[in-house]
């Protein structure tokens, strides 16, 4: 028998959580973000399942965006980081993937292969990561111009703080200052700005953690109450059971002591599984339905659980360390992360089983 351990991803979940981007930014199209390997839930398990709704695909490695076009997926791709080196522009447009050019050098070498391409415009309106300048975008734009090797022309940019008070009005007004005068398609909104801001939905969204079923602000709202549902939910079983007394140590290094008579579960469940080693006492996990925490240290391939006062708990019974019954955000919240690096992080070693395909 396997270890019991698996990562469960419900894909009917991953298009009803589309479908609340469609409902939230009715008029824009949408930029369905799976890089990553679709946040850890699998880039071409996600893009089959968006397949019939998606309007296109959003990626950072080129191998994934031939992948996908492998795999017969005819929307267009966006490369988020563009091309990194120049010998890359054939395969571009070979097999017609839309590149975010963010520096002067992919302009020039764009304009030097003259390849014809549709090409997105990243402009840094505060995020000081990727993107243009104001003093280099009105060059950028007279390069392409006058060489005519972007067919088609879209800006973009990226919000600092779209889940925090502060907001995108700042990045917004820098924006407007940006494109005043240009007659030019928009595409602003990460999963934040999109559920906070409907003046950043433009011609096109670019969601990503909420697609997963995880919020963008977990500390504002959660996910549940914006309608979204998880699409991986990761469970195992609990492999053994330990009555303590007053003052035993709990794990490496005996970080946690009871305090008093205790039951404890082991779960098959570690970091040699994603799951987080810093994630301390108290993070929470449910096991046969019903919340407690873990105990003490994280192990590679076990993690412990309070049992005390669940009595029917025991040997064979579910333990589920997020998803459906418990949201990721609360556990990543605990371990003091993100729901994104929680996904990411799931290792190959977990088997995966697809549902609702």
């Amino acid at each position: 028998m396997p270890r019991p351990i698996h990562a469960r991803l419900d894909w009917a979940a991953l298009r009803h959580n589309h479908a609340i981007v469609r409902q939230t930014a009715p008029q824009a199209k949408i930029w369905s973000v799976i890089k990553a390997n679709a946040y850890g839930h699998g880039v071409l398990g996600a893009a089959k399942a968006l397949q019939p709704v998606a309007d296109g695909f959003a990626v950072i490695e080129i191998e994934q965006a031939i992948a996908l076009r492998q795999a017969g997926m005819q929307q267009p791709i966006l490369l988020m980081e563009g091309f990194y080196q120049a010998n890359e522009l054939p395969c571009f447009a070979q097999w017609q993937l839309t590149p975010v050019l963010h520096a002067m050098w992919q302009v020039e070498a764009l304009v030097a292969a003259k390849w014809r391409l549709p090409v997105y415009l990243k402009i840094d309106t505060g995020m000081h990561r990727l993107g243009f300048t104001p003093e280099a975008f009105s060059n950028v734009l007279a390069q392409l111009r006058n060489s005519a090797c972007a067919t088609f022309m879209t800006v973009m940019t990226h919000f600092a703080d779209a889940d925090e008070d502060r907001g995108i009005a700042e990045q917004m007004n820098c924006l407007r200052a940006m494109t005043k005068g240009l007659a030019l398609p928009l595409s602003l909104a990460n999963s934040a700005a999109l559920l906070r801001f409907p003046e950043s939905h433009a011609d096109w969204v670019r969601p990503g953690i909420m697609l997963y079923g995880a919020s963008p602000f977990p500390a504002r709202q959660g996910a549940e109450s914006l309608g979204l549902k998880p699409v991986m939910t990761l469970a195992s079983e609990i492999i053994a059971v330990r009555d303590l007394a007053a003052g035993d140590r709990v794990g490496y290094g005996g970080t946690f002591i009871a305090g008093q008579p205790m039951r404890i579960g082991i779960i098959a469940c570690g970091y040699g599984d994603g799951y987080p080693r810093h994630a301390p006492t108290g993070t929470p996990v449910l096991v046969a339905g019903q919340r407690t925490r873990t105990l003490g240290r994280v192990s590679m391939d076990k993690l412990c659980v309070d049992l005390t006062g669940l009595e029917k708990v025991g040997v064979g019974d579910t333990a589920t360390l997020w998803g459906e019954g418990l949201p990721a955000d609360d556990v990543a919240t605990a371990a003091g992360t993100v729901a994104y690096e929680l996904f990411c992080a799931v290792t190959p070693r977990v088997p995966v089983i697809d549902v609702n395909q």
